[in-house]
């Protein structure tokens, strides 16, 4: 069956219907893939299949990579992120997400957006939503953590809201050198600037990232854009 939008474009039809009728995403999903004639998201998203962006994107990714994922609200970034994490999982690593922003039933209701059967990943993930995340807290909860395991934190520019803890550059430094000496591959999901005019250009870049402190982007070797469906990777150098 033929759907009448790409995938990615159904999940911001089904995020804008969750947010404008108030009601949970998994039931917005469920009634997008009802208007595509599937009795169910997780139906749609099997099978549309093939190699989705995130698929192309994790493909690229290397142990010690640094990569920032950055989106305005709601056009994909946490998304992106916990797919990143999924194809990690399939491939038998494991996945962390560290946020200071979501409930353990927003990131469920997350895999579920992204036909993701979060019981498959039961003993490969792990959830992490403490007061206390920065850098140190990360790298003692990742002491054991083996190489190849895909860290996503939420997000990056509330690393240092706590003044007790070190300016977001020193804990980016911090994190860079942890991911290099254990093989770690660490996502950062990024807010953007509100001075970014999608009328201008069609994908927000490294630039926009909003930055309230400041911070060396060239710590990120890797990085992810989102806008209205348009996803532009870049690998540095």
């Amino acid at each position: 069956m033929k759907l009448s939008a790409p995938v990615y474009h159904l999940k911001r039809q089904a995020r804008l219907l969750s947010r404008e009728g108030k009601i949970p995403l998994h039931e917005a999903l469920d009634r997008i893939a009802a208007q595509e004639g599937f009795a169910s998201w997780s139906l749609l998203a099997s099978k549309a299949g093939g190699i989705t962006p995130a698929g192309r994107l994790f493909a690229q990714l290397t142990p010690g990579d640094l990569v920032l994922v950055g989106a305005r609200p709601g056009h994909g970034k946490t998304l992106m992120s916990l797919e990143l994490a999924v194809e990690a999982m399939k491939s038998g690593n494991r996945g962390v997400f560290f946020t200071l922003e979501y409930t353990q039933r927003d990131v469920l209701d997350c895999f579920r957006a992204i036909g993701a059967d979060p019981a498959r990943f039961n003993e490969l993930f792990e959830f992490d939503n403490s007061d206390a995340i920065s850098a140190d807290y990360i790298v003692r909860a990742l002491g054991s953590a083996p190489s190849g395991t895909l860290v996503v934190i939420d997000y990056l520019q509330l690393l240092d809201q706590k003044r007790e803890n070190p300016d977001l550059m020193a804990q980016v430094r911090t994190l860079k050198a942890f991911a290099d000496d254990r093989g770690l591959i660490l996502v950062f999901i990024s807010q953007i600037d509100r001075s970014y005019d999608p009328a201008k250009k069609p994908c927000p870049d490294i630039g926009d990232v909003r930055l309230p402190n400041p911070l060396d982007l060239s710590l990120f070797n890797k990085t992810c854009f989102l806008n209205e469906g348009e996803i532009r990777f870049q690998a540095a150098g």
